[in-house]
C-alpha cells in the first residue's frame, strides 16, 4: 500500500510557503493513493470477469449430458458417423429394462463378429444349464484298493472333467501347492506307493484340443491354449529371459515349473545397453519345442512370457509325480496318457474301477467370474465342452465331439430365451474364433432375458466393472460409468465389442451391446475409445425412456 506523508498540526515554525508546498505534497501523494487503489479494484474486477468468462467458455465447450431420448440419440449418430468410420461398421442395440423401450439401434440385425462378447453367451449358457451351485470333480481311479502297506498294485488313473483351476495364479505363483488337495485326498486313502502306471486320462472331452474356426497361429500365444479334460495351469507354462552378464552372451532363459517338459533352443545374444530389445518366442504346432530369439540389452529388466504346451495332460501328470514325489509316494511304473480316440477302443468304465479320491472346482458362479472378468478363452472353452458332455446321451453319436453338442445345446438355450434363430452362428465358447457371428438384437435379448434369470446377480456379478477389475479396470475412470457399467469386452483384429448394463443418471436400468467391425484406425484414433464414450453417454443420461 502507498504511504501517504501526514501533515503535522504543529506548523507556526514553518514559513506560510512551505506549508503551502507541503501540503500540496500531501494532496498529491493522497490523490495518487486514491487511483492506485480505484486501477487495482478495476483490473480485480476485470480479471474476475475474464476468468469467469473463461470458466463459462470451458465449461460451454464441455459436453453436457443427454436430457431426452432424442437428444441421447443425436449424440450416439454423431459417434457412429465420424468420417473415420466410412469404411467400418458398426451395430447398436440399446433397451431400458426397466420400460422395455428401445433407446437406440444402427445396424442391430445385421451380423458381426463379437470377439470375446461371445463368452457372454457361453457363461450364460452354463449358468442355466449347469447351475451356479455345479462343480468339476477331478477323480483318482485305481482297478483296486492299497494293500494294507499302502502299494497299489495296478495304474492309478487321474480322470480329469475340465476344472480350470488347478494354476499357480491362484495359489500364490506354487503349482505343488495347486496340487496339494489332490495328493492330500490321495494320502487319505492310504496310498504310499504306485507298483503301476501312473495315467492322465483326458477322454472326457471329445474332439479336437483346438476350437473350431481358431487360426493355426493362435496356439502361439497363451490366449490360444490347447483345450483339455485334464488342465494344468491354464495349459501354459512361464518362460522368464534375462540378459546375460555380458555383451556377446546367450540370455538366460528359464523355463518354470515343469521342468523338461518343454525343451528350449536358445538363440538369443545380449548387447549394448541403451539398443532396442527384439525378442521372439516360436513353438511349432504339436511340439513342446521352444525357440527363444533375439537380442536384449545388458540393462533390460527381466522377461516373463506365458507359452502354451501340447498335451497338456502329459504335462499334468509330471507335474503330479512331482507333487507325489514330495510327498514321499512312489511311482515304479510310466507316466501316459490317454484320450477319446484311444478310448474308443477300450472305453473307461468308472465302474469298474474304485474312486479313491477326488476334488472339486469351486462353483460354476466362481467359475464364472475367472471366465468373464479376465476374458479367459481357455475357460470358456471348458464350460461350453462341460455343458455338451453333460447333454450327451446313449443315443449320442460317439464321433459327436463335446464342442459340438454344447453349441447345439446352445442354439436350444437361445430360442428358450427368445433369440430369433438365424441370429447366431458360434463355432466355438470363446470368441477366438473369426467364424463366430451375432448380432447386437440377440445379444440385448440375451442380456435381457439374463437380468430376470434365477442366475441373474452371478451373470452380472462375473462381468467386469469399468474402472475397477477385469479388462475394464483402466477404462472409463473418473467417468459417471466408473463402477457402474458391467460390461464384457471383446477384441480382435478388425473387431472390437462392449455389451453389458448400466444405470442411467436417472435410475434407468440400460441392456447395450455395441460391436464395431472392419476398423481400421489412423494412428492416434480409438475404436475402443467410441465404445467406451457411449457407455459414459449412458451413465450420463439424464432422462427417460417411455414405455413402447
Amino acid at each position: 500500500m502507498a504511504r501517504v506523508p501526514v501533515i503535522s498540526n504543529k506548523t507556526s515554525s514553518l514559513k506560510p510557503r512551505d506549508a503551502i508546498i507541503l501540503f500540496l505534497c500531501g494532496l498529491r501523494w493522497r490523490l495518487a493513493f486514491d487511483i492506485h487503489v480505484r486501477m487495482s479494484i478495476r483490473h480485480s474486477v476485470l480479471a474476475t470477469l475474464l476468468l469467469t468468462a473463461g470458466l463459462f467458455r470451458v465449461l460451454a465447450e464441455q459436453p453436457t449430458a443427454p436430457a431426452t431420448v432424442p437428444e441421447l440419440r443425436q449424440r450416439l449418430s454423431e459417434i457412429i458417423s465420424q468420417p473415420k468410420y466410412s469404411a467400418a461398421f458398426w451395430g447398436v442395440k440399446i433397451v431400458s429394462l426397466d420400460s422395455g423401450s428401445t433407446l437406440f439401434e444402427h445396424h442391430a440385425q445385421k451380423l458381426f463378429s463379437p470377439a470375446s462378447n461371445s463368452k457372454l453367451y457361453t457363461v450364460a449358457l452354463a449358468l442355466d444349464r449347469l447351475g451356479a451351485d455345479y462343480k468339476i470333480r477331478t477323480s483318482l481311479y485305481s482297478p483296486a484298493k492299497p494293500n494294507h502297506r499302502g502299494t497299489l498294485a495296478g495304474d492309478l488313473i487321474i480322470y480329469g472333467r475340465g476344472d480350470p483351476t488347478l494354476n499357480a495364479r491362484l495359489h500364490g505363483g506354487d503349482m505343488l501347492q495347486a496340487l496339494e488337495p489332490l495328493v492330500g485326498a490321495l494320502t487319505n486313502a492310504g496310498v504310499r506307493r504306485i507298483d503301476g502306471d501312473l495315467v492322465g486320462d483326458a477322454s472326457f472331452f471329445r474332439g479336437s484340443a483346438l476350437g473350431s474356426g481358431w487360426d493355426w497361429d493362435d496356439t502361439e500365444y497363451s490366449y490360444g491354449a490347447e483345450i483339455s479334460a485334464l488342465t494344468i495351469n491354464d495349459n501354459v507354462l512361464p518362460i522368464t529371459v534375462v540378459p546375460g552378464q555380458r555383451v556377446g552372451d546367450c540370455c538366460r532363459v528359464t523355463v518354470g515349473f515343469g521342468g523338461s517338459y518343454l525343451l528350449v533352443t536358445n538363440r538369443t545374444q545380449t548387447v549394448e545397453p541403451g539398443q532396442r530389445p527384439r525378442l521372439s518366442f516360436f513353438r511349432p504346432l504339436n511340439e513342446n519345442v521352444l525357440y527363444v530369439s533375439g537380442q536384449v540389452p545388458t540393462n533390460a529388466p527381466t522377461r516373463e512370457e506365458d507359452i502354451p504346451v501340447h498335451k497338456p495332460a502329459a504335462l499334468f501328470v509330471c507335474l503330479f509325480k512331482q507333487a507325489l514325489a514330495a510327498h514321499g509316494i512312489v511311482v515304479r511304473g510310466r507316466v501316459r496318457t490317454v484320450d477319446w480316440q484311444d478310448r474308443q477302443g477300450v472305453p473307461f468304465n468308472p465302474d469298474t474301477c474304485v474312486e479313491l479320491a477326488s476334488v472339486e472346482s469351486p462353483p460354476m458362479r466362481e467359475l464364472a467370474r475367472e471366465v468373464e472378468k479376465p476374458s479367459q478363452n481357455l475357460y470358456a472353452d471348458l464350460l461350453l465342452s462341460q455343458v455338451g458332455e453333460n447333454a450327451r446321451s446313449v443315443a449320442t453319436p460317439p464321433e459327436t465331439t463335446s464342442e459340438d453338442l454344447g453349441l447345439e445345446e446352445l442354439n436350444r438355450f437361445l430360442a428358450e430365451a427368445g433369440v430369433r434363430k438365424g441370429d447366431v452362428w458360434f463355432d466355438e465358447g470363446s470368441g477366438l474364433s473369426r467364424n463366430n457371428l451375432t448380432t447386437p438384437e440377440a445379444t440385448v435379448c440375451l442380456l435381457r432375458y439374463m437380468s430376470h434369470h434365477q442366475c441373474a446377480a452371478d451373470y452380472l456379478n462375473a462381468l467386469p466393472i469399468a474402472g475397477v477389475d477385469g479388462t475394464l479396470r483402466n477404462r472409463m475412470k473418473g467417468t459417471a460409468a466408473a463402477g457402474n457399467v458391467r460390461a464384457k469386452t471383446g477384441s480382435l483384429r478388425w473387431a472390437s465389442s462392449l455389451s453389458g448394463y448400466v444405470t442411467s443418471a436417472a435410475g434407468e436400468r440400460l441392456a447395450f451391446s455395441l460391436m464395431l467391425n472392419r476398423y481400421h484406425g489412423a494412428p492416434g484414433t480409438s475404436g475402443r475409445g467410441d465404445l467406451d464414450n457411449i457407455a459414459v453417454l449412458l451413465a450420463g443420461f439424464t432422462g427417460k425412456s417411455t414405455s413402447p
